[in-house]
C-alpha cells in the first residue's frame, strides 16, 4: 500500500517534508519513503491512499498512562476484575482513535497489561504497543497507597518489591515518592537501592516526582526518568541532560487540575463541602504548578533535557488520554509543533529502547503511522483531525 499527503513529519524534530508517499510492504513495516509522483512507479501494483492537505507522521507514543486506573470511578463498588479489563481495554481502543500506537502504563493492577498485551498479540483485541510497569512501589502510607500501589520500606524492602514486580511480568519499575509536599517519602538510601535493583537486573525505572527536595534526590539516585518534575529548575535539567535522565512533565494533568478547582472556587464555596473545602486547599499547590510549567517550560527544554510526552489524566469525566493537548501546551510554551511530536516519537522510542523499531518515519521501521487533515508543522492542533491510524502496517482506525 502507498500512502500519500501534502505533508510528512518524520520525528526528528526538525524534518517536515512536502509531496511525499510513504510504502508499507507486506510485512507491516514501512518499505521506502521518497517523492510522491515516483511512488507508483516504483510500485505499480499497490494501492494509492492519497490524503491531499494532510499530514502523515509516525503514531504517537503517550509515556505516562494507567489504563486500569478505575479509581476514581463514582461506582468503584462495581469494578471487580472483569469490569477493570473492560475498562482498560476502552483506554486501549481510545489511545488508537487518537493516534496514539505506543504507551507506557505506570501503575496498574497487577497482570492486567501484560494480560491486555497479550491478548492483542494472540488476535482477540486490537490494542496499542504496551510497555508497562506494574503497580508501582510507594513507601507504606505514601503516594498511591490507597490505589493499589505496593508499599515497601528499607532499602531490601525497596529491592524485594521489585523482584517481584519484574517476576509477574513488569517491563519497567515505578517508584513514587513526592506528591504535593516537600517531605521526601523515600529516604534517600531507599532511593538508591531501587535505581540499583532495576538497573542491575536490565530494567529501567522511572520515578513519580515533583517537589523538592525530592527531585534532588531522585536525580543523585539515577532514575531513567522523572514523571512531573513540577517544580525543577534549569540547573537540574542540565544535570538530568547530563546524566541521559529523561523527563515526562504532564503539564495537561496539572493545568486541568487547576482550571477544575479554579472553578469551583470561582463558583462560590461551601467550606462545610468537603470536596469544595479539598478545590481550596490543592489550589494552594495546582495554582504555583500551572504557572511552573507555563514560565518555565521553554527554559527547561533548552537545557538539552530529553523530554517526553505523557498524558497521566485519571480523574473522572476528563479528557481521556489527552496527548494531543500536551503537545500544545509544549507549543503553547515556546517549542515548535515538530519539535513537540519529538517528543512523543522518536525521544519516547529511544527511552523505551525501541527506537530501531518504531518512532520514526524511516525505511525499516514498523508502519505504526498517524495520518491528520491540515499541517501539523504549522498547527499542532491539526492532530485533533484523525484521519487514519495505521499498526503495524494495519488500518486500526478510520474516522
Amino acid at each position: 500500500m502507498i500512502l500519500r499527503a501534502k505533508y510528512l513529519i518524520t520525528g526528528d524534530g526538525r524534518t517536515c517534508l512536502q509531496d511525499q508517499a510513504v510504502y508499507l510492504d507486506k510485512e507491516g513495516k514501512i518499505g521506502w519513503i521518497g517523492d510522491a509522483a515516483e511512488a507508483a512507479g516504483r510500485y505499480p501494483e499497490e494501492m494509492v491512499k492519497d490524503y491531499g492537505e494532510a499530514t502523515i507522521l509516525p503514531g504517537l507514543f503517550d509515556m505516562h498512562v494507567h489504563f486500569g486506573y478505575y479509581y476514581s470511578q463514582p461506582d468503584l463498588d462495581n469494578y471487580d476484575d472483569y469490569m477493570v479489563a473492560y475498562y482498560a481495554l476502552e483506554q486501549a481502543k481510545q489511545s488508537l482513535r487518537l493516534g496514539i500506537t505506543t504507551v507506557r502504563d505506570l501503575s496498574c493492577p497487577p497482570n492486567l497489561m501484560k494480560q491486555l498485551r497479550l491478548a492483542g498479540q494472540k488476535g482477540y483485541v486490537t490494542v496499542p504497543r504496551i510497555i508497562h510497569a506494574d503497580a508501582g512501589i510507594c513507601m507504606t502510607g505514601g503516594h498511591g497507597h490507597q490505589d493499589g500501589v505496593e508499599e515497601a520500606d528499607s532499602p531490601w524492602g525497596v529491592r524485594v518489591a521489585i523482584r517481584r514486580q519484574l517476576r509477574a511480568g513488569a517491563d519497567w519499575v515505578k517508584i513514587l515518592t513526592s506528591n504535593r509536599g516537600d517531605i521526601p517519602e523515600f529516604t534517600q538510601e531507599e532511593l538508591d537501592a531501587a535505581v540499583d535493583e532495576a538497573h542491575r537486573q536490565g530494567v529501567k525505572i522511572a520515578v513519580h516526582s515533583g517537589t523538592q527536595p525530592s527531585i534532588q534526590m531522585c536525580i543523585d539516585a539515577g532514575f531513567d526518568t522523572i514523571e512531573h518534575g513540577t517544580f525543577l529548575t534549569e540547573a537540574q535539567a542540565r544535570q538530568m541532560a547530563k546524566k541521559g535522565i529523561a523527563w515526562t512533565p504532564t503539564i495537561t494533568a496539572y493545568t486541568y487540575l487547576y482550571e477544575q478547582t479554579k472553578q469551583m472556587i470561582e463558583a462560590g464555596v461551601d467550606m462545610d463541602n468537603p470536596i469544595a473545602a479539598r478545590a481550596v486547599h490543592d489550589q494552594a499547590f495546582f495554582k504555583p504548578a500551572f504557572e511552573a510549567y507555563r514560565d518555565n517550560f521553554k527554559k527547561l527544554y533548552d537545557t538539552g533535557v530529553t523530554v517526553l510526552a505523557g498524558s497521566d489524566m485519571v480523574l473522572y469525566k476528563a479528557p481521556p488520554l489527552p496527548i494531543h493537548q500536551e503537545l500544545g501546551y509544549m507549543v503553547d510554551y515556546g517549542i515548535t509543533p515538530v519539535e513537540a511530536v519529538r517528543t512523543a516519537t522518536y525521544n519516547a522510542a529511544s527511552v523505551l529502547r525501541i527506537e530501531k523499531e518504531t518512532g520514526s518515519l524511516k525505511e525499516g521501521l514498523a508502519g505504526d503511522l498517524l495520518v491528520v487533515k491540515g499541517d501539523v508543522s504549522k498547527n499542532i492542533r491539526a492532530l485533533d483531525d484523525v484521519l487514519e491510524v495505521y499498526l503495524a502496517g494495519e488500518i486500526v482506525y478510520t474516522a
